[in-house]
């Protein structure tokens, strides 16, 4: 599928249909009932969920605090966004003793980590940029420790599965590609290359973020449909 070029991606004539834990959408826009859990024994081993937002968010929507705010604070214990100078990960909760000093920008190409108190069906609303492109780091002093970007997988993209994501990237600039298992806490990696096989593969999820280890950088504009 080729890329196409689309200027000022708006929610202008937006025709979603939603159903449960299910996306239908056009290219203009979507709905998504993403599902984020609590410690539930067998689902989510701590209540941390990884979360992809679109590049254009619905108003309002722009930093840690307005995604807890948007979710419900009661439900929410922490958001946290993966720091690739440093493989770290800086948290804000959005209570004492923190302050607004310590709130972040919710950035475009960026995934983050959501840990929640209770169950929440989320509802996330948005529209994807097919022009835009997305820096995918190499390791590299003081801009990237090991070469791993948090990439919030698009709504519209034609790779559905790690293996198509590493292609769409450039085989040759992509070390691996890592999913979050929650009921575990752990992540499970998708190297393209033996001794694995196509039954390592995993599907991409519309609403999760992956680990990107990159051997290049990459100014990275996916493929859409």
């Amino acid at each position: 599928m080729s890329k196409r070029t689309y200027i000022g991606a708006t929610m202008v004539g937006l025709a979603v249909v939603l159903t449960a834990s299910a996306l239908v959408a056009s290219n203009m826009g979507f709905k998504l009932n993403y599902t984020l859990n609590q410690t539930t024994v067998g689902v989510s081993k701590s209540g941390t969920s990884t979360i992809a937002l679109p590049d254009n968010r619905q108003s309002g929507m722009n930093t840690a605090k307005n995604l807890i705010d948007d979710i419900g604070l009661a439900s929410v214990t922490s958001v946290q966004r993966y720091v690739i100078s440093s493989d770290a990960l800086a948290t804000y909760t959005a209570r004492a003793p923190q302050t607004a000093a310590n709130d972040f920008a919710l950035v475009p190409g960026q995934g983050y980590f959501v840990k929640m108190k209770t169950n929440v069906n989320y509802i996330i609303v948005g529209s994807d940029d097919p022009a835009a492109s997305y820096t995918l780091n190499q390791t590299q002093v003081g801009v990237s420790k090991s070469g791993t970007n948090f990439y919030q997988y698009n709504y519209h993209q034609t790779a559905a599965t790690a293996k198509g994501l590493i292609d769409d990237i450039g085989f040759a600039s992509v070390t691996s590609i890592q999913r979050y298992v929650k009921s575990s806490d752990a992540l499970a990696t998708y190297t393209g290359r033996a001794p694995q096989t196509a039954a390592n593969d995993f599907p991409l999820v519309p609403g999760e973020a992956y680990f990107v280890k990159m051997k290049t950088n990459v100014a990275y504009v996916p493929s859409h449909y």
